[in-house]
Order: C-alpha cells, then structure tokens, then sequence
C-alpha cells in the first residue's frame, strides 16, 4: 500500500492498536499536528481541511524557528478515496459491521456472535440501517463470509460510500458484485469498481465503491460476494 500510495517515508504499524488507544483516537482518517516541545496541538478527523491543516504545520514550524516559508499551500488534487467529503449532503456516518460497535442492524434475524448462522434482508431498509444476505460469522470487528454467495446492504444518504474489505485468511482475492438500488452503479460507480458493479478484495483496506455524479438521495446498496472468506468491516461515507 505504500508503494501505490508513493509513501516514501516509515510508516508505524499498529495492529494491536496500542497507538490507536494512547491517543484515545475515535475515529479513522484522523491526524494529529504535535509541536516541538512534544504536545498534541491541533487534531482532525476525515478527510478533506487540507489548508487548515497545512497552515497549522507552517504555525508550528515557525514556533520551532523555521524561517523559509513563503505562507503558500499546496494545491491538492485529491481523487478516489482521498477526494474530500461531500459533508453537505451527507445524511449517513461510519458504521461499523462488528458486533462491538455496530448499530441500526436490520436482518429479520438476531446478530449471533462469534458464530455461523444465515441471515435474510428485511422487506425494507430504512435510512442508515443495513444487513446481511447468507452464511456469516460475526465477530468484534468484522463479518466473515462462511460460503458464498453472500451480500452486504446498506440504505445510505450520501455523495460517497466506502467499506473496509480484507481478503481470505489465506489472501486469496474474493469477487464482488455492487448494485445501487437493483441495478449496475454505471456512472456512479466508484474507484474500486466497474460501471458494471464487478471488483475483487485482493487487500486489506478501504474500497470506494459509489461515488455519485447526480443528485443525492436515499439508495440501497449492496455488495454481492461471489467467493467465501471475505471479511467485511466497516462503512464510511462523504
């Protein structure tokens, strides 16, 4: 990933999440600006605010004797999933598929944890509220795909919708099929997928599959999974 991102410099590997809960983070994007002196001066979480956040560096940069700045900002072209948040028209929040700290799950029926059972989508999804299709085990952090096919859907309210996908256990890429309300995304399809809906996981990390180019409304969503293994974790949205 750091590679594809051409990060040039080292990058901290927090699988433990000892990082993560020394900061007492609460979300994902999030940045934080530390002084000289060691102390924690601006935070942000999402994307997007890259000038803020720039000028607030060159600030501390000269509280620590810097003196070559010429007070400009870095023009940003963000495309996929670092464009910035549509937060105008952004009706859904970050939902998370674990049962740790999940919300608004609307199968028919209950969440059974850290086991197999079978799921069904209820008639209608209501706005903000999602569930799954087929074999699942569902533990803290994520949904595991047990046999396929299996489906994700969500009734969201926003420009963007992103979601956390890991490959198998053993890394093998697992297919998918991305459908916006019934039919192919087309236009709307976002990064990671195809007008057609079709992609595969072949890594862990965020996918941005709809991004819209019309008026935003309320739509389902559905990612259909065509290969058993894939771990589903998270929804972001902008």
């Amino acid at each position: 990933m750091t590679r594809t991102l051409n990060v040039s410099y080292p990058v901290a590997i927090d699988s433990n999440y000892r990082i993560w809960q020394a900061f007492h983070n609460e979300a994902w994007p999030a940045q934080y600006l530390v002084d000289g002196k060691g102390q924690i001066r601006f935070q942000h979480y999402g994307e997007g605010d890259y000038v803020e956040i720039e000028r607030i560096i060159q600030m501390l940069l000269k509280e620590n004797g810097a003196t070559v700045l010429d007070g400009g900002t870095a023009r940003v072209s963000a495309v996929g999933i670092e464009a910035p948040p549509d937060w105008n028209d952004a009706r859904s929040s970050e939902t998370y598929i674990g049962y740790d700290q999940t919300q608004n799950f609307a199968s028919p029926e209950r969440l059974v944890k850290d086991s197999t059972a079978s799921y069904r989508l209820p008639a209608n999804l209501s706005l903000n509220h999602w569930g799954l299709v087929g074999s699942w085990n569902v533990n803290t952090e994520s949904a595991v795909l047990q046999s396929a096919p299996g489906k994700v859907a969500f009734r969201f309210h926003s420009r963007d919708l992103h979601l956390v996908l890991a490959p198998t256990n053993d890394r093998k890429p697992v297919r998918f099929r991305v459908t916006l309300d019934g039919a192919v995304p087309g236009e709307n399809c976002g990064v990671d997928t195809g007008p057609d809906g079709t992609g595969e996981v072949r890594q862990p990390r965020l996918y941005q599959l709809i991004r819209q180019k019309g008026s935003i409304v309320d739509r389902t969503f559905e990612i259909e999974f065509l290969d058993p293994g894939v771990h589903a974790l998270d929804f972001t949205f902008g």
